[in-house]
């Protein structure tokens, strides 16, 4: 075992008998090597009965990840819990247009928009467009091509955004479609907005139970 995963049989041991806990990636690197998916690899999907994670996160928008783009600002809560059910995002919107939004974006799961001040104005690739006022709300399939923009007169809107798939891996999947949208090629931004650009926090993302991990 200790040849097939690459960890020394001192470090399987005390792993075995409940001295040493791996760290994340390194259970990422164990589930590869062993051709599992990390969730078996955990036996989460076999319990026959409901565990208590113990998980939580604290924090505010101040210690978000934040990953700035032409038609966005995200500012993705939370980030140092892995595997979670649900990804919470708060979004600042700039595009006024279609024309200046570019393609409808896609990604898996099904997400929860809440707008939290302005309005925004909903664009999908089934259905007419939709203003959304403050306090108002949309659920929709994230694999459909959406985009949220601003309608006329309207000069800044903020969205809280929960976004939820099958997969372990969509809070990496939309952090990584962020930061390609981001530094893509040839996306200047708008006359009056920040730059493309992906911004770490200067402090940890938040504060953090035991079972908890900050992302690489």
């Amino acid at each position: 075992m200790s040849l097939q995963v690459d960890i020394p049989l001192s470090t399987l041991a005390k792993v075995e008998q409940n001295r040493l806990t791996l760290s994340y990636d390194k259970l990422v690197m164990l589930a590869s090597k062993l051709d599992m998916r990390l969730s078996d690899l955990l036996d989460l999907t076999q319990s026959s009965s409901a565990t208590v994670s113990a998980r939580r996160s604290i924090g505010s928008v101040d210690t978000a990840l934040r990953v700035d783009t032409s038609n966005y600002d995200y500012s993705y809560l939370c980030t140092e819990l892995r595997n979670k059910i649900m990804i919470p995002i708060i979004t600042r919107v700039h595009s006024r247009s279609l024309e200046e939004f570019g393609d409808l974006v896609h990604h898996s799961g099904e997400e929860f928009i809440y707008v939290l001040s302005g309005a925004v104005e909903v664009h999908s690739q089934f259905y007419d467009p939709v203003r959304l006022n403050k306090d108002e709300y949309i659920y929709l399939d994230s694999e459909m091509g959406h985009a949220y923009i601003l309608p006329e007169g309207v000069e800044e809107a903020t969205l809280l955004g929960i976004c939820a798939a099958k997969a372990d891996n969509l809070q990496q999947e939309l952090i990584q479609q962020a930061r390609a949208e981001a530094h893509r090629e040839g996306a200047p931004a708008s006359p009056g907005r920040r730059p493309a650009r992906d911004v770490k926090p200067a402090a940890p993302v938040a504060r953090r139970g035991a079972r908890s991990r900050k992302p690489g």
